[in-house]
């Protein structure tokens, strides 16, 4: 039982860790690069980054919070309370995760990446830039307990 807590267990701080670090560039990178260009080029660069993004890495987020979910579930089976609690919080970060990206994000990128597919800039594409970077912290933060527990889950296995 606990080789098969392992395995979900990478997999799922695999998948994550795949979110994570695009989130963290975002935060620590991309937003404030963006800061410094006009809209027509934030539009362009983000609408395009979204329309690719988030096609693939739905995908991503999915075996992510599945098999964290699966972590739990496995741990909880085998009588394995740390990485059942542990794997409790990081599906629960993933899935408060998921609620701001819908939210919030998701939104933002499907304006962008029309606006970018149609070649217009949006007259509120600063603002709408910056609702995104409103959450992007959140995001990471969210990420951030959720890999953590995530490691506990598969160390206490």
């Amino acid at each position: 039982m606990s080789t098969f807590i392992e395995i979900l267990a990478g997999a799922a701080i695999l998948a994550n860790a795949v979110v994570y670090g695009t989130d963290v560039f975002g935060a620590i990178v991309l937003r404030p690069a963006v800061a410094a260009v006009d809209d027509r080029t934030l539009t362009q660069l983000l609408g395009h980054i979204h329309r690719i993004a988030d096609r693939r890495f739905a995908a991503i987020g999915a075996v992510g919070l599945v098999a964290a979910a699966a972590t739990a579930v496995t741990a909880a089976v085998g009588g394995h309370w740390v990485s059942t609690v542990a794997a409790l919080v990081a599906t629960l970060a993933l899935v408060a995760f998921l609620a701001v990206y819908s939210r919030v994000s998701k939104p933002v990128n499907m304006v962008l990446t029309a606006a970018a597919v149609a070649d217009r800039v949006p007259r509120d594409a600063r603002q709408l830039q910056t609702r995104w970077d409103s959450v992007i912290d959140a995001r990471v933060v969210l990420q951030t307990v959720a890999l953590v527990g995530l490691c506990v889950a598969l160390v206490a296995a």
